[in-house]
C-alpha cells in the first residue's frame, strides 16, 4: 500500500481512499479498478469492498513514517475529492500531507469543481501538487476548474489520451503528463495529438513528461517522442 511504485513520474503511492465511480471516458479501462477487483479475489482485507469508495483513516499517518523524502502518488486506486469522501477527511489528509513536509505529495482528480469548492478550507503547502486527467477535449473544461486551486503546482494527466484536445490551454499550468492506453481493450492514440500538446508545453514553457505509448502492455509501444524520451519535471520540483 505505500509499495515503490511502478508509475513513471512517482516514487511511492499512498492510499488512504480506495475504490471510485466511472465519470468520463478515460475510465472505461480503469487500472485501479481492474487491480482492485483482482485484490479483492486475493482476499486482501483493503479491498473487501471490491472497487467501492473506502476511507481507511488507519493509513492516514502512513507517510509521517518514511524518512526519506519522496514523491507521493496520493490515492493511486481512489479519487480523494470523489463526492462519497466526507470533506473532514479530505481535511485529514491535506494536515498529514502538510506535517509531512519532507515528501512531495501528487494528488491527481476528475472531480477539480470539489477541489476548487472546498480548497479555501484546506492548507496549500508547497509539497502538495494538484492535477487532474484530461483524456480529450470534452473534459477540457476540468483545467479551469484546477486553475481555482491554489496549488504551487498544478498538473494535467492527459492519460489515457483518448483524443485531440485542440481547445486545451495551459495558463497556470505548471506540468503536463502525457500517456496512451494500455491493457485490454486499449484505445489507440495519435502522434498528432502528442505533438500537439508538446509543441503547447514548449511553447508556453510548461514541462512536459511522455510516459508511453500504450498498447497491450504499459511498455508495448515504448516512450520514445521525436526519438528521445521526455521527463520533464515541474521547476517547484527542484529544490
Amino acid at each position: 500500500m505505500g509499495d515503490h511504485s511502478a508509475i513513471e513520474w512517482t516514487e511511492a503511492t499512498w492510499n488512504p481512499v480506495t475504490g471510485c465511480t466511472k465519470l468520463s471516458q478515460g475510465c472505461k479501462h480503469c487500472y485501479a479498478e481492474r487491480m482492485a477487483k483482482r485484490l479483492q479475489a486475493m482476499g486482501n482485507p483493503r479491498y473487501r469492498n471490491g472497487f467501492r469508495v473506502t476511507v481507511h483513516p488507519d493509513l492516514l499517518d502512513l507517510p509521517l513514517t518514511w524518512k526519506r523524502p519522496r514523491t507521493i502518488f496520493t490515492n493511486s486506486m481512489s479519487d480523494l475529492f470523489h463526492p462519497q469522501v466526507p470533506d473532514e477527511f479530505i481535511e485529514r489528509v491535506f494536515a498529514v500531507m502538510a506535517q509531512a513536509s519532507w515528501h512531495t505529495f501528487q494528488v491527481l482528480t476528475k472531480r477539480p469543481e470539489r477541489a476548487a469548492h472546498i480548497g479555501t478550507a484546506l492548507p496549500w503547502p508547497e509539497n502538495v501538487w494538484m492535477g487532474t486527467s484530461v483524456e480529450n477535449d470534452l473534459v477540457v473544461h476540468r483545467v479551469d476548474a484546477l486553475r481555482r486551486v491554489p496549488a504551487a503546482v498544478r498538473f494535467l494527466s492527459c492519460e489515457p489520451l483518448i483524443g485531440p484536445v485542440p481547445s486545451l490551454a495551459l495558463d497556470g499550468i505548471h506540468w503536463v503528463i502525457v500517456g496512451g492506453e494500455s491493457g485490454p481493450g486499449h484505445r489507440p492514440i495519435d502522434e498528432a495529438w502528442v505533438q500537439a500538446i508538446h509543441d503547447l508545453c514548449r511553447r508556453d514553457g510548461v514541462a512536459f513528461f511522455f510516459k508511453q505509448w500504450g498498447g497491450p502492455t504499459p511498455k508495448a509501444g515504448g516512450r520514445l517522442l521525436e526519438g528521445r524520451h521526455w521527463d520533464e519535471m515541474p521547476v517547484a520540483a527542484v529544490r
